[in-house]
């Protein structure tokens, strides 16, 4: 089973990454601790929808696009086509 906070995490973290950006940077952007970011990201805690809203206006992201990759994810996932995605 995939699980909604692993896969944000992920792509939360791909994005990220993909930006060049830091946790730090993110955090600061988002006005979260860079802790709590860190933990989102590793698929530890749940991201509240203000949250989620204020991470991907720093990532530059539509939250549209962001859960639609998302649902995308998990459909996928359901249907066995792709591995269950797990946070590091």
């Amino acid at each position: 089973m995939i699980l909604f906070r692993d896969a944000l995490g992920v792509h939360l973290r791909s994005r990220r990454l993909s930006l060049g950006r830091t946790l730090r940077d993110v955090s600061a952007d988002a006005q979260v601790s860079l802790g709590y970011l860190s933990e989102i990201e590793r698929g530890q805690k749940e991201a509240s929808s203000e949250l989620l809203g204020a991470i991907c206006l720093a990532l530059n992201v539509d939250l549209s696009e962001v859960l639609a990759c998302l649902a995308h994810d998990v459909a996928m996932a359901e249907r066995g086509r792709v591995e269950v995605v797990r946070a590091a």
